[in-house]
């Protein structure tokens, strides 16, 4: 596979040139605030960015006619209306997160959620000092399961990423909690993405259809 990247300077592109470099693909463009390369017509674009950047990249594969895989954070409306309309023509997968295991509890909130109706719900986020946005895309992603709850976001250290959901009445206390090791596994969610968007049609989806395999 021949694949694009914007924002392959930043931690995440490094990740992501990494990974994908041990499963033999290609990176024959690379986008970021300085600098554009293009080496030849990639197969798919992906954009690990920032929201400023999503313009660029719809453009890119419009240009390229290729699917897009966009793993960029903190989007608004107006943008998710873009890719929609990107999605018209080309593979789009969309995520907040591409880990397999934010997507598991994503789907045992969405199971369990009416068993706890009467219970105070809470989310507390763990990330690095230098992430941007709070609450993380992550959080929000988990909350759309369970409705206006609180969520409380901390920025110390080098933490990857760490995730609490707290579910508390008067005599029991249930915690649901995962933490990421390091950023390759976003990577490898990455790859899958990029691996189903390019042998499925045009439409939008999202990581949850490229693990369901859904086409």
């Amino acid at each position: 596979m021949k694949y694009g990247l914007v924002g392959f300077s930043g931690k995440m592109g490094k990740e992501i040139i990494e990974v994908f470099s041990e499963y033999c693909h290609q990176l024959v463009a690379k986008f970021d605030r300085t600098h554009r390369e293009v080496q030849e017509k990639p197969d798919i674009i992906l954009d690990f960015s920032s929201p400023e950047a999503l313009k660029e990249t719809v453009e890119l594969s419009k240009k390229f006619l290729c699917p897009a895989v966009i793993g960029t954070t903190n989007l608004k409306e107006q943008d998710i209306s873009m890719l929609n309309e990107l999605s018209a023509l080309v593979p789009v997968v969309y995520s907040s997160n591409f880990s397999v295991g934010i997507n598991v509890i994503k789907n045992i909130l969405e199971s369990f959620k009416l068993e706890f109706s009467e219970w105070d719900i809470e989310i507390i986020e763990f990330h690095h000092r230098k992430k941007k946005d709070a609450p993380s895309g992550t959080a929000l992603f988990l909350s759309e399961s369970l409705g206006n709850v609180p969520i409380h976001s901390i920025r110390a250290g080098g933490i990857f990423g760490d995730h609490k959901i707290l579910f508390a009445n008067e005599g029991e206390v249930i915690e649901l909690s995962h933490r990421a090791m390091s950023r390759k596994i976003f990577a490898l969610g990455a790859l899958k993405a990029a691996e189903f968007a390019i042998s499925t049609k045009a439409s939008f989806y999202t990581f949850r259809d490229v693990l369901s395999k859904k086409r």
